[in-house]
């Protein structure tokens, strides 16, 4: 409700004869204006969820009288230095401390904000010495005072109440952000293990066909001294063997960066941290499929991400406030004397009490963009928060399908590398007879050696995939215990 009128507020001085019945008839009718106060309504964004998911074909529904997937998700994978790992990452990890030290600063924000619908009271004590004159030695007077006040803002249009409601939502999206992040960290974590064992297995295959292209040489070598083999076979032998001993220099190299990047992860420097060698890449789990609405219920980024279109609703309400007056109850008390003594046994006490209105009668439309922005800020949440559900129906397709289709690569490379090391053996065996060149033996060695890598590539893919889409459909919702130091 507008008023038009001119640039001016209304003086918080109270008329002559002010008494507590007038006091009373003030907050009375600044009540009966309270009608005028419009409280924006909030219902979460409306979103259309599917009754399935697209690419869940390959995918058995969650079964309600089975095993849901568990908070710990990653102890699906059995791998119990996983575990211990994920255990250090809550309490070391400096980002998600931050994330922490973020919802403390948002519970501070609550409490201040909560500390507006009470009164203030206050105490002063002074003491003055003051003389009139251009004379130095004219008697001075001395004053003393001991006063006690209270004023209180009364919320009759909701203002400091929709602040509380916005400083509320606000707490409460730092809480899911503070769960999101905790997700996050640990499907990276997760992710850089499964990472970190498959680079090890390729050292481990690099290092096996190095031994056997060592021997490969060898063998060429005595042909060649024999006058069987020629030269350009040695050669061969020699390119492949070294151009192997590169690959496992390269391995290593990824090994211990990805060991680097699980140290920082879990708050240690590179030099303070190592894993041991020698785990092997974790067997997949199957992962149940969860429904589209359970989607919505479990991941904290969605729910943080209505609780800030929450937050920006009720900032609307603040907004609308201002074009009401905001009535102050105030009062005070005390005692004041020329002396010391004079505040015990002099009856010099004043006091007052009142009720102050105040309200800007013209602001340019300062007020009325306020609102809109609070509006458009409200609308910029809402679309925030449906972009960020189509992101995780996203995120969980993609990974349905990828867990899905490299589950069936892996089966047909699988098929691919024992045809490609039956090869190897025939070939071998044909050299040795001397019916076929060393350039057959460097072709089916290469292949064997390209299709066991690439079939590692895909175990590791497929675990990556299946982590990614655990963090995506079992995120917690509640907060995440974050130990400090």
């Amino acid at each position: 409700m507008e008023l038009p009128m001119h640039d001016k507020t209304l003086p918080r001085v109270a008329p002559a004869g002010f008494g507590p019945r007038a006091c009373l008839l003030a907050v009375a009718s600044a009540t009966l204006l309270a009608g005028c106060a419009h409280k924006p309504p909030y219902e979460p964004p409306a979103i259309v969820t599917p009754a399935a998911f697209k690419e869940g074909g390959n995918w058995k529904p969650a079964d309600p009288n089975a095993a849901q997937v568990p908070d710990a998700w990653w102890t699906m994978f059995d791998d119990p230095v996983l575990t211990q790992l994920q255990e250090r990452v809550v309490v070391d990890n400096q980002n998600l401390k931050a994330s922490l030290a973020q919802y403390r600063i948002a519970q501070a924000a609550l409490a201040s904000s909560r500390s507006t619908l009470f009164p203030i009271v206050g105490a002063t004590a002074g003491a003055t010495r003051s003389a009139n004159g251009s004379n130095l030695n004219s008697s001075a007077n001395s004053s003393y005072s001991v006063t006690a006040s209270a004023s209180w803002e009364v919320d009759l249009w909701g203002r400091l109440s929709r602040a509380v409601d916005a400083a509320q939502a606000q707490l409460e999206a730092s809480r899911d952000d503070l769960a999101a992040a905790t997700l996050s960290v640990r499907a990276t974590l997760t992710i850089s293990y499964f990472s970190l064992r498959a680079t090890e297995e390729q050292v481990a295959l690099l290092e096996r066909s190095l031994a056997a292209f060592q021997r490969s040489l060898d063998l060429t070598q005595n042909r060649y001294r024999a006058g069987v083999a020629s030269a350009a076979d040695v050669a061969q032998a020699q390119t492949q063997l070294k151009s192997t001993q590169a690959q496992l220099i390269e391995a290593n190299t990824s090994r211990a960066q990805l060991e680097h990047a699980i140290a920082v992860l879990v708050g240690k420097a590179p030099a303070d941290f190592a894993l041991d060698k020698g785990s092997s890449l974790p067997r997949a789990p199957e992962v149940p499929l969860q429904l589209p609405s359970e989607l919505l219920q479990r991941r904290p980024d969605i729910a943080a991400a209505e609780r800030r279109v929450a937050a920006a609703n009720s900032q609307i309400g603040v907004a609308q406030a201002a074009f009401f007056p905001s009535l102050t109850l105030s009062a005070s008390a005390g005692l004041r004397g020329s002396s010391l003594s004079d505040l015990i046994n002099s009856p010099a006490r004043v006091w007052s009490l009142g009720p102050q209105l105040a309200m800007a009668l013209f602001d340019a439309g300062a007020r009325r963009a306020a609102v809109d922005s609070a509006r458009a800020a409200a609308d910029l949440a809402a679309a925030n928060y449906r972009q960020t559900v189509l992101t995780a129906f996203q995120e969980v397709e993609d990974n349905l399908i990828l867990g899905s289709n490299l589950r069936l690569e892996a089966d047909v490379q699988r098929e691919a590398l024992d045809a490609a090391q039956r090869a190897l053996e025939i070939v071998n065996n044909q050299y040795q007879s001397g019916t076929v060149s060393y350039l057959n033996v460097i072709t089916a060695q290469t292949t064997a050696l390209a299709a066991e890598r690439t079939l590692l590539d895909v175990r590791s893919r497929r675990l990556a995939a299946l982590a990614q889409l655990l963090k995506n459909i079992a995120g917690r919702w509640d907060l995440e215990p974050v130990a400090t130091k």
